[in-house]
């Protein structure tokens, strides 16, 4: 239980960077919006994606599978895009358009990918020991 809450600690800070890494590469995608959350904005920003990630990505591919099924896989990049953006709307702060919001879902994969393998590697580590 201890070494589940230390993963959801190290996601949610690895979100909340990729959060600032996004922002700092695509920017907002509008014109006339301004970030104006700082280190908590995007740490809180962390927690809720953590959460919505963890709580409605399930619900939402089984209700998109058809979709995924028919693009071999591929809507479930549209599907992490929209986790992105309820997440954003719901942070106070932060706005990202919906494309942005797509490609900041692909970095945000990237970094929960790496933290999955790089847990996956020490269990196997720790038991072979």
């Amino acid at each position: 239980m201890k070494a589940q809450f230390l993963v959801f600690l190290l996601r949610w800070a690895l979100n909340a960077l990729g959060f600032w890494v996004a922002f700092r590469l695509l920017g907002t995608g509008y014109d006339d919006v301004d970030v104006t959350a700082g280190f908590w904005g995007f740490l809180f920003a962390g927690l809720i994606f953590s959460l919505v990630n963890s709580l409605f990505k399930p619900l939402l591919v089984v209700v998109s599978l058809p979709a995924i099924l028919m693009t071999l896989g591929l809507f479930t990049i549209v599907v992490n895009g929209i986790i992105v953006y309820i997440s954003l709307a719901l942070a106070p702060g932060v706005a990202m358009s919906f494309g942005n919001s797509i490609i900041t879902g692909i970095i945000l994969s990237l970094v929960n990918y790496i933290v999955s393998a790089a847990v996956e590697i020490r269990r196997e580590t720790s038991r072979s020991n």
